[in-house]
């Protein structure tokens, strides 16, 4: 035994136990602190239920100018298609802007909240399981550029075309959209390979509920 470093006595791993105390209840006070993101999961919920009210009313005002489309002739017919494909539109919209509030409140929850929400749910982690912070933000992206790409949709079947430029302008368009597509399930490839290749079930440890 070194005779320059004393033994510890009883009162002074006392004090160190002491000292390391307030730390302790700090830590556990941050960590505890991530329950806060419940709150916003059930927000998240609550407004995809909200949405998908809105949806179904819309999809109500919509079957009742569907009834009586078939007792439309000539140009008014092709007016009232235009316009029922667009809320046509609107609705599948609506679908998927619930499909992104659900896929957000089930991410935070399962990341912030409780790490093994999703063990237990069949075919649930294959769906909808959100590996981390990054998975869960390339999925709600996903989700919102389709939901342009309908919007767009919708806008290009009420310009009128006028012209060979407003053809062309319209073909550009296409050609981005299908770009954008690409890109994203290239991007999706990519990541399903990097987790396949990570091995297991492609958990990478940074889940936030993980930590101890």
């Amino acid at each position: 035994m070194n005779a320059n470093n004393p033994p510890d006595t009883p009162a002074d791993g006392q004090a160190g136990r002491g000292r390391q105390r307030p730390t302790a209840v700090i830590g556990r006070v941050l960590w505890q602190a991530r329950l806060m993101m419940a709150v916003a999961s059930v927000a998240c919920m609550v407004l995809a239920a909200g949405a998908l009210w809105v949806t179904f009313v819309d999809m109500a005002q919509f079957a009742s100018e569907l009834v009586g489309y078939a007792g439309l002739a000539g140009a008014e017919r092709g007016e009232a298609r235009t316009e029922l494909i667009t809320k046509i539109v609107k609705v599948l919209d609506g679908f998927l802007l619930c499909a992104i509030l659900v896929i957000a409140a089930l991410g935070i929850y399962g990341l912030f909240v409780d790490d093994g929400a999703d063990s237990s749910h069949g075919r649930a982690p294959r769906l909808l399981e959100v590996r981390d912070l990054d998975d869960l933000k390339e999925r709600v992206a996903r989700l919102v550029l389709l939901i342009l790409m309908i919007e767009l949709f919708g806008y290009a079947l009420k310009i009128p075309y006028t012209s060979p430029m407003d053809l062309l302008l319209l073909a550009a368009v296409i050609l981005l959209v299908a770009l954008a597509i690409y890109l994203t399930s290239q991007r999706g490839q990519t990541s399903a390979s990097a987790t396949t290749s990570g091995g297991g079930d492609g958990h990478d440890g940074s889940r936030i509920g993980d930590g101890s």
